[in-house]
């Protein structure tokens, strides 16, 4: 006869199972309309990223990265930071569109501003440095950094072609590994977690910037992970069970990875979440598109990549053909 301590042992999981090792969810029931939910968001995403069709950005606030002009954080502690003679201060400058806002404590201020066309800019920054001393007092310039217009350009040219060449080799290694039907799946789920982190930072006017080119290139490597496993789960189930239907196949393989995929997500947003919270300005940014990436990546994963193959179809025994082809190819060489 067990002993209760051995009874409690095998019946109570500790908290940090509260995720069951089995799940039974039958997920392909609601692939449509989510589905349909997801490409009325993403046209949505487009839209606002895209308009107004004003260069080099749209829609999208982006930094001093990829417009070019100056951004400046000073310090008046121990006194507060008077934004209103901030701007009035800058506004008679002609500096074209000033942006001075607070962050931090109430002694701390952020200044943006556009340097003339024809202006050396290091000139200005000095010039706008001395105006605001005048203005404020005795002032601390905690941060100064310069981009000029033919330098954001470049830069803005070369994070587009950063996310279009990670995009496109991700999609490349999809098709290699898995076939050009799991290639669809996969390439879809990848554009949709762009395309809403896109539509994400143009409708809450966040910062765009180079640190968040490299959050998408991240979401990317992590959104295609995620659809890995699953697709590499239902290559298996198809070899496994000839005969079951596919939505049951792929509830199957999704449940059979959901606890796995759900672990390492929720590891990702907590380190994130406290990235967030105490990393400052400088990856606030970062950090909300790398959280709101795991998110929709997972979500992707279940109802974008997995019901594609459903509908578009999947051959089951498209391995052992590609294989026997190998083998009578290698055989009939001389």
């Amino acid at each position: 006869m067990s002993s209760p301590m051995i009874k409690s042992k095998h019946t109570f999981w500790p908290l940090i199972k509260l995720i069951p090792i089995r799940t039974n969810f039958r997920m392909m029931r609601f692939a449509v309309p989510l589905a349909v939910i997801s490409l009325i968001l993403s046209i949505g995403s487009i839209g606002v990223t895209a308009l107004p069709f004003t260069p080099p950005c749209g829609g999208l606030n982006c930094g001093v990265d990829f417009r070019g002009g100056t951004v400046i954080e000073l310090s008046t502690a121990p006194r507060e930071a008077d934004l209103g003679v901030i701007r009035q201060t800058l506004g008679g400058m002609g500096l074209g569109d000033v942006q001075v806002q607070q962050f931090g404590d109430p002694t701390d201020a952020l200044v943006r501003f556009e340097t003339p066309e024809g202006v050396n800019p290091t000139q200005e920054l000095e010039v706008v440095k001395s105006a605001l001393t005048k203005a404020l007092g005795p002032t601390n310039f905690t941060k100064q950094e310069v981009v000029g217009p033919k330098v954001s350009g470049e830069l803005f040219s070369r994070g587009l072609l950063a996310l279009v060449l990670g995009i496109g080799m991700m999609m490349a290694y999809i098709w290699f590994r898995f076939g050009l039907t799991f290639g669809l799946g996969a390439a879809a789920a990848l554009m949709h977690d762009v395309v809403l982190t896109f539509g994400l930072f143009a409708i809450t006017k966040m910062e765009f910037t180079l640190t968040t080119v490299a959050a998408i290139l991240t979401i990317i490597g992590y959104s295609v992970n995620d659809t890995v496993v699953i697709l590499d789960r239902v290559r298996e189930n198809l070899r496994k069970y000839k005969k079951m239907p596919m939505n049951e196949l792929l509830d199957l393989s999704i449940n059979e990875t959901f606890s796995r995929t759900i672990m390492t997500g929720v590891t990702g947003l907590m380190a994130l979440t406290g990235l967030a919270v105490f990393g400052g300005e400088a990856l606030f940014g970062f950090s909300i598109a790398m959280i709101f990436g795991i998110i929709v990546g997972t979500y992707s994963s279940f109802f974008i990549a997995a019901p594609i193959l459903m509908w578009v179809g999947v051959r089951r025994n498209e391995d052992e053909e590609a294989a026997q082809n190998v083998v009578l190819g290698s055989a009939s060489r001389p």
